[in-house]
């Protein structure tokens, strides 16, 4: 069987974070493959890896490495498949790699999990596998409602800890994760129904926005746009999730905390895309906020105010089961001028 996914290491002292990435790919029955190859030391093997894989089936990279952590960025340089960067931390709590893997040029990107989440690292790349993919799919929404009662457990135990004389219990009625996240797979494969939905969190990321529909409207991707605020437009929010769930993915825009894609994923199981913007801090919060995602649910985060490497990874993902997507993403690629 060849191998979907291919996980290359920078440093067999990586390995830790990759096993949260395999530990993941087991329970999905997702084909992979480990590989030990370092940008700066071995720069050849990893694009020998890189093409080759490539050519016979792999699907999606994940890129493992800390320090100045070049490696998913030199897998991007390599290849026109999506490519998940996990940046580790061995320094300053992995910021450096954090930045190195994130900040990439347009044309180049890597979809960024948080510092040593191997394994959301492992989930969004099977989530960009499941796009076309309905037994992946399945297998994604079944783990995800394990994450649920995981949550309810932890609940239980914290609730029978607490024994003070004014603590009182008050008893929600919660159903079972259902509906909201499910696949309407006659919807999902309407060619009429739009790819992307690309969610703005305030009217001042437009400009950023616009980078991402510029590009998807170049290469003749269906979308739908919306400003929208899950903090202080809730109910619209809800609605509006409610609309798109049918969408291939998500591309969500937001500065300061970024709330906007943790909401996002807190209502889909498809990929979503992150692009952090500059507002304040120079986009620093916005960055922090949004890739480091608790276990789960991941965002795969672009570069700050990157919204055109955004288009570009959600093409790389759609061009996964579409020839002709993946033909203009090519030549695209290829008529790029640095």
């Amino acid at each position: 069987m060849e191998p979907k996914i291919m996980i290359i290491l920078g440093s067999a002292s990586d390995f830790n974070v990759a096993e949260k990435s395999i530990n993941i790919l087991e329970i999905l029955g997702i084909s992979y493959d480990v590989r030990v190859a370092s940008a700066h030391r071995t720069h050849e093997k990893v694009k020998k890896i890189v093409e080759e894989s490539a050519a016979n089936g792999v699907e999606v990279f994940i890129g493992i490495a800390g320090l100045s952590a070049h490696l998913p960025g030199i897998i991007a340089a390599n290849t026109h498949k999506p490519v998940v960067g996990v940046p580790v931390s061995v320094k300053l709590g992995g910021i450096d790699a954090l930045f190195a893997t994130v900040q990439m040029p347009v044309g180049a990107p890597v979809a960024t999990v948080g510092i040593d989440r191997g394994e959301n690292g492992a989930i969004l790349a099977a989530q960009i596998i499941g796009i076309y993919d309905v037994h992946v799919r399945t297998k994604l929404s079944k783990m995800r409602k394990e994450f649920f009662f995981k949550i309810n457990k932890d609940e239980e135990v914290i609730a029978k800890k607490l024994t003070g004389k004014h603590y009182s219990r008050h008893s929600f009625e919660i159903d079972e994760l259902e509906g909201s996240n499910e696949y309407n797979l006659d919807d999902y494969d309407d060619p009429n129904y739009p790819d992307v939905a690309v969610i703005s969190g305030s009217y001042s990321d437009i400009h950023v926005a616009q980078k991402t529909t510029r590009l998807l409207d170049k290469i003749g991707i269906i979308y739908d746009t919306a400003v929208i605020s899950p903090i202080r437009q809730p109910k619209n929010f809800e609605s509006y999730m409610e609309a798109t769930k049918s969408v291939k993915l998500y591309i969500a825009i937001s500065g300061l905390s970024a709330h906007v894609t943790g909401a996002v994923v807190a209502f889909t199981e498809k990929p979503v895309i992150g692009v952090p913007c500059g507002k304040k801090l120079d986009g620093i919060d916005a960055l922090l906020s949004m890739v480091n995602m608790p276990p789960g649910v991941p965002v795969a985060t672009t570069g700050i105010d990157s919204g055109a490497n955004a288009a570009l990874i959600a093409l790389e993902m759609l061009s996964l089961g579409d020839f002709n997507i993946k033909h203009e993403l090519l030549q695209f690629k290829g008529n790029m001028v640095c």
